[in-house]
């Protein structure tokens, strides 16, 4: 098979080096000339035979979809065009609509396995057609992990990236709850060793998983974790989920919890605590930590005017 990629970053290197072992000819596509094989989009769409295949690896949003538009001009009828980003699957049916316009095919693949990938192979969730799926799967063989599981068609166009949405929801709430265990663990004198815990929990536990291994790795590497910040971004998919839940009526307690921690995480004070704090000074007479004692300037707009 021959394929193009438009991407090379962390992840879409290691996707060409792992399709290139797999047997698959790539054509890479990047805005940094260092690690492109080709110098233009165009080129890379004259280098591919029909019917073209053409994996989109690059951000989310305006960046997928200017790349996804300016494909649609340079390919034609029976070509297809693969957006393997963490794109919101509402994205991909406007995409895929504007593609059927000119008779060119749409996948879209959720990806999972991030900078392992290369050696673990690429846990893959793909939405399209039966047909437009067989033109790619050799690419998808060569991606995912050694055996029969790794790869999935979950259905029309859109299902990939719903796919891997609810994975993402999911990945959330296993990363809050191993986060609490951790921090309850830590501040209770009791535990003489935590990451030793840890570690204990890895093999014959109902909780092992590969998210514990990383944080087991993450402890050896710096025990009690005092060289990272507690700051935490989400990429999005955790809020997609959460909305999509809403917008369908389902109750998710957990993520919906796990992502709001992380909203928790970006603020050097909580002014809904303050609430809380405020409050039972009113009710009960509980005493209050003043702004001064925690070394916060009680003046400052961010602690004395909370929006």
């Amino acid at each position: 098979m021959d394929i193009g990629l438009v991407g090379l970053g962390k992840m879409g290197g290691n996707m060409r080096t792992r399709m290139r072992n797999g047997g698959v000819t790539v054509v890479g596509y990047d805005r940094n000339p260092d690690v492109s094989d080709v110098a233009s989009l165009e080129e890379l769409v004259q280098q591919l035979p029909s019917p073209k295949v053409v994996w989109v690896m690059v951000p989310a949003g305006d960046i997928t979809r200017s790349t996804v538009e300016q494909l649609i001009e340079l390919l034609g009828e029976g070509d297809v065009i693969v957006d393997g980003g963490n794109s919101r699957w509402t994205d991909d049916e406007k995409h895929a609509a504007l593609a059927a316009d000119k008779g060119i095919g749409y996948v879209d693949c959720g990806v999972s396995g991030g900078v392992w990938g290369l050696d673990n192979g690429y846990a893959l969730m793909a939405g399209g057609t039966a047909e437009d799926i067989a033109k790619v799967q050799p690419a998808f063989d060569a991606l995912k992990p050694e055996g029969d599981s790794g790869f999935v068609h979950a259905g029309r166009v859109g299902a990939g990236h719903f796919s891997k949405m609810v994975h993402n929801g999911i990945e959330y709430a296993m990363m809050q709850a191993y986060a609490e265990g951790f921090e309850l663990l830590e501040k209770v004198d009791m535990v003489d060793n935590v990451t030793e815990v840890f570690d204990s929990w890895r093999e014959g536990t109902v909780v092992r998983s590969w998210l514990l291994d990383l944080l087991v790795k993450a402890l050896e590497e710096d025990p009690g974790l005092s060289k990272v910040r507690g700051y935490a971004e989400d990429s999005g998919e955790g809020r997609w989920t959460v909305e999509a839940a809403i917008d369908n009526a389902v109750p998710m307690h957990t993520i919906a919890a796990s992502l709001f921690a992380r909203f928790t995480s970006r603020q050097e004070e909580s002014p809904a605590m303050q609430a809380v704090a405020a409050m039972r000074q009113q009710f009960g007479g509980h005493a209050v930590k003043a702004a001064e004692e925690k070394g916060l300037d009680p003046a400052a707009p961010d602690h004395a005017d909370p929006v």
